[in-house]
């Protein structure tokens, strides 16, 4: 049973509420020099000279002081429900700067995404989390970056791990 918190769950219940959800993501790969953090709110001002803003939050042992989550417009795509592909959903994130476009482009690899869901009055405290999904494709331009995330394929799994042989399963050969 997932577990949520009391402010979240009256969100959910009423009608109308000043709870804002805030989506966070975390972008790593060994190619990034740090991880590229995103939010979905303008919790507060980070800064003025470019104006940013942001969420401070210390989900996954970001330092909220020195690493905060960048504000971006995003939107979601619905997972499509084809039989001979696994289950992608998509990201379209809108206005992002010219410095974390370059960085989500240049991935050559599959870059390990995190996404999580808090309140924007408690971004410490983690409503619902999806961890290890991996950034399938990268593509855009300077006005909007579209991004494919999926599970590990399963394709890529090692099946079976063993080989049959008489040694490993003697009851096989008799």
């Amino acid at each position: 049973m997932r577990r949520v918190s009391l402010n979240a769950r009256r969100a959910f219940d009423a009608e109308l509420s000043d709870q804002v959800e805030v989506a966070l993501f975390r972008f790593e790969h060994s190619a990034l020099a740090a991880p590229v953090l995103l939010s979905t709110d303008p919790t507060v001002r980070l800064g003025t000279d470019p104006l940013t803003y942001g969420t401070r939050s210390s989900w996954m042992g970001a330092d909220p002081s020195t690493e905060p989550y960048l504000f971006v417009l995003a939107s979601a795509e619905i997972p499509g429900d084809q039989e001979d592909a696994p289950a992608a959903g998509g990201l379209v994130l809108e206005n992002v700067t010219n410095d974390i476009a370059t960085q989500l482009r240049a991935i050559g690899t599959r870059a390990t995404v995190h996404m999580a869901v808090v309140l924007a009055a408690t971004p410490d405290v983690v409503e619902v989390e999806f961890r290890n999904l991996k950034l399938i494709s990268t593509e855009g331009d300077a006005s909007e970056v579209s991004l494919a995330i999926s599970r590990q394929p399963i394709e890529e799994e090692y099946a079976p791990m063993d080989r049959m042989t008489r040694d490993r399963f003697p009851g096989l050969h008799r």
